[in-house]
């Protein structure tokens, strides 16, 4: 990995390197969820199903995850400020598209698009951050930069839905449009060059999870698990709205108690992924499915929303560290190769887990995709602690991303 002494950038400028990092991050975060908290005015807008809407999510998932493995090979030479500032600009013109769109379709389409985009960025960005500072501090810097997620959650989202509720999902999009533009501009400004010193053929990254048993567990336990989640979180607002005691406003503020548990859940796992990974993930993907379960059971008043979404959003939160690490503990020195895979198998499954849940949604009910959530998340639960120890052991702590 290279080093700031290999790249003598000033501390200064190194940091606000991470910074534009962690803002690109946040804003990709918030394109790819923000139809979560859209799909009720969106369907109603365009004259389509929840389960159809619902379709913004599962698009944008597979062009992300199919996508990037034959993208990232392909660019490996490609320098990786130019790479980023080239995604935020289809960020940015995706996002105006889908503002301005006169059909459902077109929408489709500029999601399609911009999930390639989301996809790559997933693969090269938390490697930009920790090649930005001394090799000391990338443990630091890859937790400052994952940041954006919890930001994203407890901020941007929920943000997001309230402009809605004052203007229209179009608005909001075009917002959007605006923030990715000038997260374009602050890369291209702040981030120094960073030739490609990861250059691996589409080959070799296919070749991976063959040669590599610890990252092929990996890559199933962290499959089933986003199925499960994403299945269910698309239908978090049609969920909410099917009790009478939540009103638009409490829906906002469910959103943030669930971006804040996100918020807790990386902060104490990044103390805890040092000490036993393994443990750390057992323990927030056992917290996820109790969240599911509680929603379905005591989900019907205000305190027991309250108190499902917090757990679920620490789960989450904790759990998206956990697998990040788990990556990286499996191929520390094929990181960007292994993240592309990662993509691969997370974003393709968010698209098919939103798939999977509209198909429920439409036919058997919201409720019902709360129960397949339980299902997938279980079985990810179940694949972890069937798993011998050896094949999950963690990497050296200095080599975790840790909060630093």
């Amino acid at each position: 990995m290279a080093t700031q002494d290999e790249h003598p950038y000033s501390a200064l400028r190194s940091w606000l390197g991470v910074s534009a990092i962690t803002a690109s991050l946040f804003v990709f975060v918030t394109t790819e969820l923000m139809p979560v908290g859209l799909l009720t005015p969106v369907s109603t807008s365009l004259g389509i199903s929840v389960g159809v809407a619902g379709l913004m999510v599962t698009l944008y998932g597979i062009s992300a995850g199919l996508g990037v493995p034959f993208i990232v090979a392909w660019a490996r030479r490609v320098n990786r400020r130019m790479l980023l500032s080239s995604l935020l600009a289809i960020l940015a013109l995706g996002n105006l598209i889908t503002a301005i769109s006169p059909n459902y379709p077109l929408v489709l389409t500029a999601r399609l698009v911009m999930g390639f985009a989301n996809g790559v960025f997933w693969a090269i960005g938390v490697g930009m951050a920790m090649r930005l500072v001394p090799e000391r501090h990338a443990s630091r810097a890859a937790a400052i930069a994952l940041s954006g997620i919890s930001i994203a959650t407890v901020v941007g989202m929920p943000l997001g839905t309230f402009l809605e509720s004052l203007t229209s999902w179009r608005t909001t999009f075009l917002i959007w449009s605006g923030l990715s533009a000038l997260v374009f501009l602050a890369v291209a400004a702040i981030v120094p060059s960073l030739p490609s010193d990861n250059a691996v053929s589409v080959r070799e990254v296919f070749g991976l999870p063959f040669k590599n048993v610890q990252l092929r567990v990996v890559m199933f336990t962290v499959i089933l698990y986003v199925l499960g989640h994403f299945g269910a979180y698309t239908f978090i607002r049609p969920f909410l709205e099917g009790n009478s005691a939540v009103t638009p406003a409490y829906i906002t503020g469910l959103l943030i108690v669930y971006g804040a548990g996100g918020a807790a859940g990386n902060f104490i796992a990044g103390y805890t992924v040092t000490k036993n990974l393994r443990a750390s993930f057992i323990v927030a993907c056992a917290g996820l499915v109790a969240s599911l379960l509680l929603l379905l059971t005591i989900g019907h008043g205000l305190v027991g929303l309250i108190i499902s979404l917090a757990l679920w959003g620490v789960s989450f939160g904790a759990m998206n560290l956990c697998q990040i690490n788990m990556t990286l503990a499996a191929a520390p020195d094929t990181f960007e190769a292994a993240m592309s895979l990662n993509t691969l198998g997370y974003n393709t499954s968010i698209a098919l887990g939103a798939l999977f849940g509209g198909l429920f949604a439409d036919h058997l009910g919201v409720r019902s995709v709360f129960w397949y959530g339980v299902a997938l998340t279980a079985a990810s639960l179940l694949l972890t602690l069937s798993t011998r120890r050896k094949t999950s052991r963690p990497a050296p702590d200095e080599a975790l991303v840790a909060t630093g």
